[in-house]
């Protein structure tokens, strides 16, 4: 989970977004970005919304999914 918690940071990161801007881009409550950087769990449809927002490849998206 350590891996996944920190992909999901350095996306935000990369984009140079903060974790209320990307909320608010995928459409979720900043509380959802705390528990996924936070190494917590999320509703798979949040997780989903939070993935196309980093505009991560299938690859990418494959990879955040299945290590839920």
């Amino acid at each position: 989970m350590q891996i996944i918690k920190d992909a999901f940071k350095q996306s935000r990161q990369k984009m140079m977004l903060s974790r209320t801007e990307l909320a608010r881009k995928a459409g979720v409550s900043i509380g959802v970005i705390n528990r996924l950087e936070n190494g917590e769990m999320a509703r798979m449809e949040n997780i989903k919304k939070v993935i196309e927002a980093l505009g991560c490849s299938a690859d990418d998206s494959q990879q955040f999914l299945t290590s839920f």
